[in-house]
């Protein structure tokens, strides 16, 4: 699976600690950025485009309101024109600049399959993740997305992952798949982040969730994730940096990067609500706010936030 995971930039603000400890001045967090910038490399594979149905299996207790801000971003995905700039939608837009024909995948909301009994119990590996992707069907262009609450279990979950995206099949009938979890109860500190604050690094005050709910608020950054990767490297022969196992890619290559002058530890200048203090930098569907992470945008090579 391809896992999306933050050491290499818990690896960096740690080492940057060390060496403000240690009295070494500080680097330049533009040279930085200029130094370690992806770039990420077309393997002449599947890009997904046009309409692509996305099918929701809900596994655990989510509540209604939980529901409805997710369902909400994902609408958000198509309405670039109808709302507020910047919007959730113009983020999606930059998915369009990958090859493959056509412009960006216009995601539609399909099945939500409901398994708040928890069928296959509260401590899943990859293969049930599969399994519980099954649900959502075959048929079509599809993105099947097992969502888990937060007091489920998953193999990899916090300790080197906090989504991920696969596939299964083969031929005309392969699927796309892909997982995200719900960190509140379990490490907010590295699935949460900015809105909890994190387990390694400089301890800084956290952001204050868009949606009021920081580990749902933190389940659509990692979704956000995965449903780039996902369009963009469906079956690991799209666009990626690195070993095709374990890749960089449109987002997980951008890791913590939200605003201008984001650097390791620290997620940029973003704009922050008058009334709720709350941080975003995206407006979404029915006067929703989310905070997106930058995306790898082909056309300048560079990772590009959304403010």
């Amino acid at each position: 699976m391809a896992a999306m995971n933050n050491c290499a930039a818990i690896a960096t603000a740690v080492a940057l600690v060390f060496l403000f400890l240690a009295g070494v001045p500080e680097p330049s967090f533009a040279a930085l950025v200029k130094e370690q910038g992806p770039v990420l490399e077309y393997h002449n594979g599947t890009v997904l485009k046009g309409e692509v149905t996305v099918n929701l299996v809900w596994y655990g207790k989510f509540t209604a309101a939980q529901r409805s801000i997710i369902v909400d971003f994902l609408q958000s995905l198509k309405s670039e024109g109808n709302v507020p700039a910047p919007s959730v939608g113009s983020w999606w837009k930059t998915t369009e600049k990958y090859k493959g024909g056509g412009g960006a995948a216009t995601l539609v909301v399909g099945k939500q399959i409901m398994d708040e009994s928890c069928s296959l119990g509260k401590s899943l590996k990859d293969e049930q993740i599969e399994e519980l992707a099954g649900k959502g069907g075959r048929g079509g262009a599809c993105v099947n997305v097992v969502l888990t609450d937060k007091d489920v279990f998953v193999d990899g979950f916090c300790r080197s992952r906090c989504g991920t995206h696969a596939s299964t099949g083969a031929g005309e009938n392969r699927v796309a798949y892909a997982w995200v979890g719900n960190s509140e109860a379990q490490c907010p500190g590295q699935c949460a982040w900015p809105f909890h604050q994190p387990i390694y690094g400089p301890q800084t005050p956290p952001l204050v969730a868009p949606n009021g709910d920081v580990g749902v608020d933190g389940m659509i950054i990692n979704l956000a994730t995965v449903l780039a990767g996902t369009m963009t490297n469906p079956f690991k022969n799209g666009y990626f940096q690195g070993p095709a196992t374990a890749p960089a890619e449109a987002v997980s290559a951008c890791t913590g990067m939200f605003g201008s002058g984001s650097y390791p530890g620290y997620p940029g200048q973003v704009l922050v609500d008058k009334t709720t203090r709350a941080s975003y930098n995206a407006h979404g569907a029915k006067g929703r706010k989310f905070l997106l992470p930058a995306m790898w945008d082909p056309e300048k090579s560079a990772c590009a936030t959304l403010v």
